[in-house]
């Protein structure tokens, strides 16, 4: 058996230790495993396809990134090629992935990915390549999975800067706001905001009034609380209006959703009076490396991605169902993209706490 190893869109802490895992996995069997450099790059000609050893992977589980490197912008299905005039066009080169795979004598390949990276593992599927996915994402929005890889390192980080902001917020009596990830989902704010003792916190799931926020704002005012802690995903939107986009991307991503700290941390400023600060996390919360809890869940999903490669368990994903971990078909997993429950217990309990979701 030759299997090959593949990671695809963002990075997200807890990847090598996918890696490792996998790789030690297959060669206890007696497999050959390959490394497919840079998500299908390394099938397209693009970068390499590198055996992987037991050296290899020696001592990478408690670091962040993948020694495969990854990207966003490789989707063989609508692949971007310069026209020459600074524009692109979209080439379907999927027949020469599942081509380039074949000869090489790939027997199985493990995608490991987001939603993103699932979908394209479905439709090479469909072309009858033998595929397990593993999911892979710091907002923990893919069904099936209780939690991803990445996402307990997010909040952790998350959770450290709010810890921090809020000494130099009470010390200046100031409004501080944080932006974190989370394009269509709202976990890593509600669970660092609820964890760190957040004032206000906005997510997608919950359009937010924004003289609500001021009121909370003032309300703390008033109680001698002078300084106020804002939380928000890159993905909340005010009632009635859209979210915010940042600048162009690049051909082949997805849209860049952020930068409504700035504009949120002037207008409260405007709106109360007080001084308002605002800080965008971005990139550091995909960064470094993984916690204890992610470099486990992380090498459970390479273990159980084997197995099921061992089983035949084509067009499936490893996912976290406590306390097991199990596999799910790929289609089940793409139907909805998770988010956040506005009655879960999480956003209960923030309320009874008196944190603000701007509703």
């Amino acid at each position: 058996m030759r299997i090959a190893l593949s990671t695809g869109g963002g990075d997200a802490p807890g990847l090598n230790a996918v890696i490792r895992a996998a790789v030690l996995s297959a060669l206890d069997r007696g497999w050959e495993v390959l490394g497919i450099k840079r998500g299908y790059y390394g099938l397209l000609g693009e970068d390499d396809v590198v055996p992987m050893t037991r050296e290899m992977v020696s001592g990478i589980g408690h670091l962040g990134g993948t020694i495969l490197r990854t990207t966003n912008r490789g989707n063989p299905f609508a692949y971007p090629v310069p026209n020459g005039d600074g524009t692109f066009r979209e080439v379907d080169r999927s027949e020469e992935v599942v081509a380039n795979s074949r000869a090489l004598g790939i027997d199985a390949i493990i995608t490991i990915g987001g939603d993103g990276s699932l979908a394209i593992a479905q439709r090479l599927v469909e072309k009858g390549m033998k595929m397990v996915a593993v999911p892979k994402t710091i907002d923990n929005d893919v069904s099936g999975t209780i939690t991803t890889f990445g996402f307990d390192t997010a909040v952790t980080t998350a959770i450290e800067a709010i810890d921090k902001l809020h000494t130099t917020a009470e010390s200046h009596d100031r409004v501080m706001v944080l932006e974190v990830m989370g394009r269509d989902a709202g976990f890593i704010a509600l669970h660092a905001g609820v964890a760190a003792s957040a004032d206000v916190v906005l997510i997608p799931e919950i359009p937010f009034d924004l003289e609500t926020v001021v009121k909370k704002i003032r309300s703390r005012d008033l109680a001698g609380r002078r300084f106020s802690i804002v939380v928000v995903a890159e993905g909340a939107v005010p009632i009635g209006g859209e979210e915010s986009i940042l600048g162009p991307s690049m051909p082949g991503q997805a849209k860049r959703v952020g930068g409504l700290a700035g504009p949120l941390a002037r207008t409260l400023q405007e709106k109360t009076g007080k001084e308002a600060r605002s800080m965008v996390l971005g990139h550091l919360q995909r960064g470094g490396q993984p916690t204890g809890y992610d470099r486990l869940l992380a090498t459970r999903f390479g273990g159980e991605a084997v197995r099921a490669v061992a089983e035949g368990k084509w067009g499936h994903m490893v996912a976290l169902q406590s306390p097991n971990i199990v596999t799910i078909p790929i289609v089940e997993a793409l139907r909805e993209v998770k988010r956040v429950d506005p009655k879960h217990d999480i956003v209960q309990t923030a309320r009874a706490l008196g944190i603000s979701f701007g509703d």
